[in-house]
């Protein structure tokens, strides 16, 4: 099974644009994408439920704000939408599947940068989010895909040093995923590549940040530890463009 991850940016735009015959190319079993911007009616007929996949959509009540989708060739057996807490929805962040083997939950974590207020909303995030994978992790193991908006050690990203007092690298957030790694979560691409440098998901659009590759990795793949023996490869697409994050991969072997 091939899992595909990508924050697209704004999916009407992406759409429409070259980049997107990434889609057809690769023929992914799950392709799980972040930050539509975009509700049902506003996304052209044709790439609502492409053909062979079952589609998934989920928007926020703010339009052309958050938003996730994905497309599905497995049956999928139930399909839940957000966390199960009012206080965390409404801004159209996570899609959850179940299938034969696991729980799959494709999520566009909160931002942090906007000031003090986002930045507790998103440690709360956080923290809902773990408790949710840990309740349903009772059931079956847990993969988890998206774009999580913090890099968890110096190596992933360019400039660490510069980056400490910045919402995506700071202390108290790379805290939480030393803790959700701690629950037995394994960041796959780790898993298979080790301390692989220069490996990076997201660059600014500002002073030429993409073709120097100063980045950060923010979008992974992790999957509960009952899953480790199954995962055969985890790669990061960095020459596909079309957004200013890239596609990430996962593949199971079940």
């Amino acid at each position: 099974m091939k899992l595909y991850s990508w924050n697209v940016n704004g999916f009407r735009a992406m759409c429409l644009k070259d980049d997107w015959r990434w889609f057809k190319e690769r023929g992914g079993d799950v392709i799980a994408l972040q930050e539509t911007k975009a509700e049902l009616e506003q996304v052209p007929e044709e790439f609502r439920e492409p053909e062979g996949y079952s589609a998934f959509w989920l928007s926020g009540r703010r339009k052309g704000y958050s938003g996730v989708a994905v497309f599905s060739r497995p049956q999928v057996l139930a399909s839940k939408f957000e966390l199960p807490l009012e206080q965390w929805q409404g801004e159209g962040r996570l899609i959850h599947l179940e299938y034969d083997n696991f729980h799959f939950m494709n999520v566009y974590f909160p931002n942090g940068q906007m000031g003090e207020e986002r930045l507790r909303y998103k440690l709360g995030y956080y923290d809902a989010f773990l408790d949710y994978a840990e309740e349903l992790r009772k059931s079956k193991p847990i993969v988890v895909c998206g774009d999580f908006n913090t890099a968890h050690r110096p190596i992933d990203l360019a400039r660490p040093k510069q980056n400490e007092e910045v919402s995506g690298f700071l202390p108290i957030e790379r805290a939480w995923l030393d803790k959700f790694t701690a629950h037995g979560y394994l960041d796959t691409f780790r898993l298979i590549h080790g301390a692989r440098p220069d490996q990076y998901s997201w660059w600014s659009y500002r002073m030429r940040a993409r073709a120097k590759n100063v980045g950060w990795r923010i979008d992974y793949f992790f999957v509960s530890a009952e899953l480790k023996d199954k995962v055969k490869n985890a790669w990061i697409e960095q020459a596909v463009m079309g957004s200013d994050h890239c596609p990430i991969g996962l593949e199971l072997d079940f």
